[in-house]
């Protein structure tokens, strides 16, 4: 299993009952609700390039 990083996240009340909800409908917890999200924008942007190991250090 890949090591995670842990750091606080500050969010909007209104942004995380959203996020909140989000994640009830694709059964995810908030947090890789959120993950998933952010690693999804990295891959549009081309900013993520998928490893050949798949070791999760991209």
């Amino acid at each position: 299993m890949s090591q995670k990083k842990r750091f606080l996240l500050r969010l909007d009340m209104r942004l995380y009952e959203i996020l909140e909800k989000w994640s009830a409908d694709d059964l995810r917890s908030v947090n890789a609700q959120i993950e998933f999200l952010l690693t999804e924008a990295a891959k549009k942007s081309g900013r993520w390039q998928e490893s050949k190991n798949k070791s999760g250090d991209d």
